[in-house]
Order: structure tokens, then sequence, then C-alpha cells
């Protein structure tokens, strides 16, 4: 058993399927909560490496029933309940993505996401690789709703292809940035040697990407990254976490030094709701392999926690 796992059963967690023990929806087409939150083991895999994240939505669930039994108490990263007026949101659980079936999987999220917007909610998906944002951003694109992309990764993810998959988790930013309603792109924490060339760079600064290297945020805070941010901007936050440094967060497929904290992460997303609107969420590159006593997971879902709390606030 988990440190987090005995806590919540010391204060009366039973066992529960959806994270948190929100309520379950088994249809996003009647949605009335502010935000569903949708799983997705993977969408456009590399043949080499498949659903390498396969299992990060279950093991975040699972890491957040220990909430379930004290989903009223005092949360002090929110400085009062996560929803201080009553549970905003739903779990529609898993999606069923197919490794074979690439096309499927991102209609299937696109799909999903498309529910949600129309019924005036927030998606906060996720996973799972991190190709699932793709889908995701191209749903507000088929309502002809304009959004800021801020993406806090470690890598870039500006590779036109990998092997000839140009929608795969390389290139997530660069595909985003060929969508006509995506009008801003913010991109935090990125550090060491990833799959960028320097050419890859220069497209992204070419096309007018703001860079706030994790460096910069080590040295001097996160307010040039939400100087970056126009004001009542709308906002999709494409969260990789990869971004946490490997001390807090274990569970990722290429962890390296210097990365931001979990503070830093969270005032950064708080920030955002302060001045803009948080409009969709993802959390990808959940791996469970290589999680480190359950550690990896219990911080994903203390983060989001409290981002489904920021989201509940706005408004």
């Amino acid at each position: 058993m988990t440190g987090n796992s005995a806590l919540g059963t010391m204060f009366g967690a039973s066992g529960v399927e959806t994270f948190m023990g929100i309520p379950r929806s088994r249809d996003l087409s009647r949605l009335t909560a502010r935000m569903a939150l949708i799983g997705a083991d993977g969408s456009t895999p590399y043949p080499s490496v498949g659903f390498y994240c396969a299992g990060g939505p279950a093991a975040i669930r699972a890491a957040g029933a220990a909430y379930a039994a004290n989903l009223g108490h005092m949360n002090f990263d929110l400085g009062g309940p996560v929803f201080p007026g009553g549970v905003a949101a739903v779990d529609a659980g898993d999606l069923p993505q197919d490794i074979a079936d690439p096309a499927g999987n991102r209609a299937r999220i696109f799909g999903a996401v498309s529910q949600v917007l129309d019924r005036g909610g927030v998606p906060m998906l996720i996973g799972g690789d991190d190709s699932l944002p793709i889908p995701m951003i191209e749903a507000y694109g088929a309502r002809g709703r304009g959004c800021t992309i801020l993406q806090i990764d470690a890598h870039i993810d500006w590779r036109d292809e990998v092997r000839g998959e140009r929608l795969g988790l390389s290139s997530t930013m660069r595909r985003a940035s060929e969508m006509e309603h995506v009008e801003a792109i913010i991109q935090v924490g990125q550090r060491g040697i990833g799959s960028a060339r320097v050419q890859d760079v220069a497209d992204a600064e070419a096309w007018g990407v703001g860079f706030v290297p994790a460096g910069e945020v080590a040295r001097y805070g996160i307010a040039r990254a939400l100087d970056l941010i126009s004001d009542g901007a709308e906002v999709i936050i494409c969260l990789d976490l990869d971004a946490l440094d490997p001390s807090v967060m274990p569970a990722v497929i290429g962890r390296t030094a210097g990365g931001l904290g979990y503070w830093q992460v969270l005032e950064l997303i708080a920030g955002v709701a302060e001045k803009a609107r948080i409009v969709g969420f993802d959390m990808v590159e959940f791996m469970p392999d290589r999680d480190i006593d359950g550690q990896g997971a219990a911080v994903a879902a203390q983060l989001l926690a409290a981002v489904m709390g920021i989201v509940a606030r706005q408004g």
C-alpha cells in the first residue's frame, strides 16, 4: 500500500472508480458540470514504442482515490476546498483507444472534447502520450474558437515528422501552429537535450512562439511567461509531466535534471486563470512503469485536483 492509499484508508476512503470519487458521466452530450475529466492511454503511437504511457490515467485516478474521503476538506494549495461551491466536475472514464487505430483514437478524443465544448464545459484530458493534445486542440477550431496554447514541457515538440509520422508526440506544437484558430503559443520549461533540432527552434521562433526555458524560470520566476499571455485570452494548457523535475516526478520516459517545481507549475496555471480564462487542460506523459513507490502518481493527482479547483473558481 502506498502512503497516499494508506492516508485515504485511515480517513475513511473506500474503493472508488472515478478521480477523487467525483460523479461518473456516461453521456457527455448531457453534461451539466463545469468540467469533464477524460482519460486516454494514447492517440497516435510510434511503432517503436506503442502506447508506452498505457495505464497512466488509471494510475492517476488510483492516487486520487484517497481524496474521496475528504473532498470537502481544506486544500491548502487553493485556500479552500477543491470545489468551493459543490462538486463541479464529472469523470467520463477512459476512451477505448486501440494501438492499431490511430485515426480512430484521434476521432474519439476529438468527439469527446467536442461534446464537452458544446455543453459549455472545460475538457480535462489525462493520459497517455503527448500526441493526445492534437485532436483536442482541433476541436476548438471546429467551433471557430480562437485560443492561446500554453505548453508546459521539457521539450518543444516542433518536429515535422518522426519516421514518417506527423501526428505523434514530437510534433504537437508544430501541428498546433498550423491550425488557423491558434493565435499564440507560449512554451515554458524546456531544458536539456531532446528531440528538437536547431531548425525546429528557429521555425518556432519565426512563427512567434514565446519560449521561457526552465533555467530562466529557476533564475527569475514565472513573471515573463505570464506576461506573454494576453489579458482575456482563452487558454488551453498542455502540461507534459516531464516539465516537473524528476526528483518529484519520476514517472516519465525522459528524466531530465533542472525541471520545474510543483509550486512553479501550479502558480503559473493559477496566474493564467487570474488574467485570462482556462478553456482546456491536458496532463500527459505519465508512465506508470517508471514510477517510484507511487510518488509520481501522487504528485500528478495532487496537481490535477488543484487545477480542477482553479478552473472551478473561474468566472
